[in-house]
């Protein structure tokens, strides 16, 4: 799949509209919450001039966006002197694990990255945790500064019985895309190409696994990555308003996982890892080891997000990006990706007019532009990408976003789809990988979970 071409020595993408997904509403499973009041308009943007002042974030980011991140909050607490930021950097595993209980502890943080869908953010609404942030939105412009569906996804009715609707509970500027890295120079040694089929790029791994090279560095002990192998086989095979439909819970559409085309998706992905297209022993092995052993050239290919440009350096030019092919050349692209982590206020803040401002600090165009350097993607209205260097890694995961975005073929995450889908779809590929289910077995499983929740909601 080739992106767009640069052009006048600089990339220059539009991306107001790249990874904007279509929201739909629904109604969550078990009882409702406790509805929170939205606070009231702030009487003046930015930090209020009250004394000293100290906010607790927590956060899961890594890598160079985590030093972009302990910049930008040198860079608040400098503008604001009163403030202290205390920062709590966790992983992804454990955030979703921690984050309630911290949440809704007597010290809770002040801003929490809160990920969207009925895991997380849902059930946060649902306990009253979180506060509705409509009035901050309105002071420092966000309801105008990304498109609405961007906002769509972290929005909730108070009592958290709908998704996709009502009340904003967190906010973000930023994108993200599943894709496939490649290593331009072990490619072209293995005489191969960027594939422009789902089919060459299966025959790219038979000849790297022939050659002796990893086909596809992975590592899955943190279960998470093996849903974004799993997901961008899936996208390839079904269609996206059918994968939006279930993730959603269209209810008028009838929507199931236990389907052909999930069945043919997770036959794929066995046949992969039975055919040693993955790193050996990858369910032992960690995913910052894998991003650093692909980064010293053990892999032909790596399938994962924007989030590790930075780890390979945005200006490399040894690297590149692209979908996963489609079935049929000159099919439109289509992948998994959407909003980035939103920022989200607890109720327990001391500090939310202060907590807002500094959400609006790390949204700005300043902290766009140097989260771009570092694998980010702008959802900015407005926002341009002239800084990125034509045929760097960088330059070609903005190009994959935006034709992705342009052909509407950009997929919700899958584990937004019930309140326990993530820790069900990720245990399931993982006994799936190891060869311990059948593909048939796996939609069941995986099926079990979705059907509970969709009957709880009747």
């Amino acid at each position: 799949m080739a992106a767009s071409s640069p052009t006048a020595g600089r990339v220059r993408v539009a991306l107001t509209a790249v990874l904007v997904l279509a929201a739909a509403a629904c109604a969550p499973h078990g009882i409702g919450g406790r509805p929170v009041s939205v606070p009231p308009p702030p009487v003046q943007t930015g930090v209020p001039d009250t004394g000293p002042v100290t906010l607790t974030i927590w956060d899961q980011e890594t890598g160079q966006v985590s030093k972009v991140w302990d910049r930008l909050n040198a860079e608040f607490e400098e503008k604001y002197p009163n403030v202290t930021i205390d920062r709590v950097n966790v992983d992804f595993g454990e955030l979703k694990t921690l984050l309630k209980l911290a949440v809704s502890g007597p010290d809770a943080p002040d801003i929490v990255e809160a990920n969207q869908g009925w895991p997380d953010m849902g059930g946060l609404v649902r306990a009253g945790l979180l506060l509705p942030l409509d009035n901050y939105a309105v002071a420092y412009g966000w309801d105008e500064r990304v498109p609405a569906a961007v906002r769509a996804v972290s929005s909730w009715s108070p009592d958290g019985k709908e998704f996709g609707t009502g009340n904003l509970f967190g906010y973000t500027s930023l994108g993200e895309i599943l894709g496939v890295y490649y290593n331009k120079r072990m490619l072209a040694d293995l005489g191969l190409g960027v594939p422009a089929t789902f089919g060459e790029f299966e025959q790219d791994l038979e000849i790297a696994k022939k050659a002796g090279e990893v086909p596809i560095q992975f590592a899955n002990n943190a279960a998470f990555p093996g849903i974004h192998e799993f997901v961008v086989i899936q996208d390839q095979i079904a269609t996206p308003g059918a994968l939006t439909d279930f993730i959603f819970g269209d209810r008028g559409a009838a929507p199931s996982f236990d389907t052909p085309e999930n069945v043919q998706a997770a036959t794929t992905l066995q046949d992969w890892a039975h055919a040693g297209y993955f790193t050996p022993g990858f369910g032992g092995s960690g995913y910052e080891t894998s991003i650093a052993n692909f980064v010293n050239g053990q892999g032909l290919f790596m399938i994962t997000g924007n989030w590790i440009v930075a780890d390979l350096g945005a200006d490399n030019p040894d690297f590149g990006f692209f979908p996963l092919p489609p079935m049929e050349a000159g099919g439109p692209p289509v992948s998994t990706g959407g909003a980035g982590f939103p920022l989200s206020i607890t109720v327990g803040s001391q500090n939310p007019d202060a907590a807002a401002a500094y959400i609006d600090w790390m949204t700005n165009d300043h902290a766009t532009e140097l989260l771009l350097a570092a694998g980010q993607l702008p959802l900015s209205t407005g926002a341009t990408t002239s800084s990125v260097t034509p045929g760097t890694v960088l330059a070609d995961v903005v190009n994959a976003a935006s034709a992705v975005s342009t052909a509407n073929g950009v997929v919700p995450y899958e584990d937004w789809a019930t309140p326990t889908f993530y820790d069900t779809l990720s245990a399931a590929i993982q006994e799936l990988m190891a060869v311990r289910i059948t593909p048939e077995e796996f939609v069941a499983k995986v099926q079990e979970d979705y059907a509970e929740f969709q009957e709880s909601r009747a």
